[in-house]
């Protein structure tokens, strides 16, 4: 049984719901995105930072067009969305090989940070937890990975593909799904009535 929708939030969700197949495009290209990255054993950092910006900027046009065309308070939000996913785009796309070392860099130094933390979060509190073990086993793996993609960035760029695929492949999934929600209440509530 689903919950009543508040009367406030009907015209917000009619105004966003007439124009689902702004999410329906996002999710598509995601999942393209997603399907590349797979399809591209070999894809090199900057392959993939061109990839992805193209991606971005995709992406960031779709939700500028939700944000535009969608009715209600809370569109500014998908415009910002939209804004920020075409900047970032732009810069991978320009320049991708700075862009790739950014980001796999930033993944690497909060990598190493969270494991640095959880080996003394597991030293300090070794006899109040009952798996220290695991806890500083944990942040152990993930220093070491930090720091590997630290000192080997390309090597750490590639390694995170199939995860960045992966992720790009169950996002779509989930916008997909939103937009034939939203387009399933749009038909059930043509005009937010």
């Amino acid at each position: 049984m689903s919950r009543p929708i508040p009367p406030t939030a009907l015209p917000n969700l009619a105004g966003l719901s007439a124009h689902w197949g702004w999410l329906l495009a996002r999710g598509v290209a995601a999942i393209v995105f997603g399907v590349l990255a797979y399809a591209w054993p070999g894809l090199t950092v900057l392959t993939l930072a061109i990839v992805w910006g193209a991606y971005a900027i995709v992406d960031g046009a779709f939700a500028l067009l939700y944000g535009a065309r969608g009715g209600g308070t809370r569109r500014w939000s998908y415009i910002v969305v939209g804004l920020i996913g075409v900047i970032a785009g732009l810069v991978a796309f320009f320049w991708p090989g700075e862009t790739a070392i950014v980001l796999v860099m930033i993944i690497g130094f909060w990598a190493l940070a969270v494991g640095v933390f959880e080996i003394v979060y597991a030293i300090q509190y070794r006899h109040a937890i009952a798996h220290p073990w695991a806890v500083g086993l944990s942040g152990l793996l993930s220093a070491a990975v930090g720091f590997f993609i630290i000192m080997f960035p390309g090597a750490g760029a590639l390694s995170l593909i199939w995860v960045i695929a992966t992720y790009a492949v169950l996002y779509g999934i989930l916008m997909i799904v939103a937009a034939f929600q939203l387009r399933r209440w749009h038909s059930a509530h043509p005009l937010g009535a």
